[in-house]
């Protein structure tokens, strides 16, 4: 979240970004009205404070009527003092809520767009694939293969789950282990951390309240599904104060996630857009002055997996109107399928500054002897499976409706070379 003195210093630049981010600035009007009255009721506590001391003192030397009438006035600035308190709590839930569905401050390189037409394509590596017959979609693929059933996953859990089998599962299998084996090369240490959170974690990462509907709610327990590795393995953190030499902190791991994607997944044929799918994220915990160079690195982590793979892909600058809630800067990998012709989403490598350390209390130590600070984090898919397995699929397929496996999984797929 956003420090309310930055708020308050610049409420018309906030109000430009919320605009920028096509965001309802109401959030804003309702924040400075609460905050100010919240100041004025606390700068009236205070002085009724003040002059219930004053008088205090002065009470112990009076006597009689004049003793009596000043302890009446003092118990009437009491009661106001009491009332004011409870207006103070209603107007700090006012204010605490406001603040948390304020989304972060873009950075300056951050092109202003509505929405994903106006992204800024950065480069495109890789060589797309000319094939001398027609790319197949990767359902028709898999399906040919008897390596996906969509019947039988909608059966178990219903529309937008499925179900690998065979050289799916163990090609699903191979991409998370080269994933994680290539971040641990990378420096990364990792982790596996709960699949559940509670409120706290998402409050954390910026996923709650602005997510709440898009993800399942256990609510006999008050927990969560995750939505994405990026809340369990960021809050790991939660509470806490780092010496400065403990950072940078680099994390990785695999969870299955999970989203509702309400009235989204029936637009798409096969696993481009489901409710559960596997990921291997990337977290990084950085002093601020190092945030946005960190943010490229992370970046080059992401695509190093993409490149092992041969795939084409290419990098996108999100503009304002399409980052996420949480992030200052934001870039997207897009794999592509030519089967369906298309860009698909692989990966987002996001910088939130110290926007989700300020809501979970992630804090360092400059110096023992000065004040602790906000750290800032950074996260990257590395890379989410469904979109990678599609990608893998169609670039990868040949006429005989084969497939062949990219050099780098064959280790991990018993040395086949070849699903068939």
């Amino acid at each position: 979240m956003l420090d309310v003195n930055v708020i308050r210093a610049d409420p018309e630049g906030i109000r430009k970004m919320l605009a920028d981010r096509n965001r309802d600035t109401a959030v804003l009007d309702a924040f400075l009205s609460s905050d100010a009255e919240w100041r004025a009721v606390t700068d009236e506590n205070n002085s009724l404070r003040r002059v219930r001391n004053e008088v205090s003192l002065q009470i112990s030397k009076l006597k009689g009527p004049e003793r009596d009438a000043k302890i009446a006035e003092m118990r009437e600035v009491g009661d106001r003092i009491k009332g004011n308190d409870a207006r103070l709590e209603e107007l700090e839930s006012t204010r605490s809520d406001c603040v948390l569905n304020i989304p972060n401050i873009p950075h300056s390189s951050v092109p202003v767009g509505k929405d994903s037409s106006e992204n800024v394509v950065v480069y495109e590596s890789g060589v797309r694939r000319k094939f001398d017959f027609k790319p197949k979609e990767h359902w028709e693929i898999a399906e040919a293969l008897d390596i996906i059933d969509f019947e039988r996953g909608v059966k178990v859990a219903g529309s937008g789950f499925y179900c690998l089998k065979g050289d799916g599962a163990r090609l699903e299998r191979a991409l998370v282990n080269y994933f994680l084996d290539t971040h641990l090369d990378q420096g990364y240490t990792e982790v596996f951390p709960p699949i559940m959170v509670n409120k706290a974690a998402l409050t954390g990462t910026g996923q709650y309240p602005n997510l709440k509907d898009d993800m399942y709610c256990i609510e006999k327990d008050g927990l969560f599904l995750n939505p994405t590795a990026e809340v369990p393995v960021t809050n790991l953190f939660m509470d806490e104060i780092f010496d400065k030499e403990q950072l940078p902190i680099l994390y990785t791991a695999y969870l299955p996630s999970f989203r509702r994607e309400v009235g989204k997944h029936s637009d798409t044929r096969g696993i481009i857009r489901v409710h559960e799918f596997n990921k291997v994220e990337m977290v990084r915990f950085v002093h601020p002055e190092t945030s946005y160079d960190v943010l490229e690195a992370l970046r080059g982590n992401a695509e190093d997996l993409i490149k092992g793979l041969g795939l084409p892909y290419r990098v996108l600058l999100l503009c304002t109107g399409d980052m996420s809630f949480s992030c200052s800067k934001c870039y997207d990998l897009e794999i592509y399928a030519p089967g369906k012709d298309a860009w698909l989403e692989a990966s987002s490598c996001s910088n939130f500054t110290d926007f989700q350390a300020r809501r979970a209390r992630i804090k360092f130590r400059p110096e023992p002897h000065l004040k602790s600070e906000f750290i800032h984090t950074l996260n990257g898919s590395g890379l989410a499976l469904p979109r990678t397995m599609v990608a893998i699929l169609e670039n990868c397929q040949n006429e005989d409706g084969t497939v062949t496996i990219p050099e780098v999984l064959r280790k991990y797929m018993g040395g086949k070379d070849t699903i068939g």
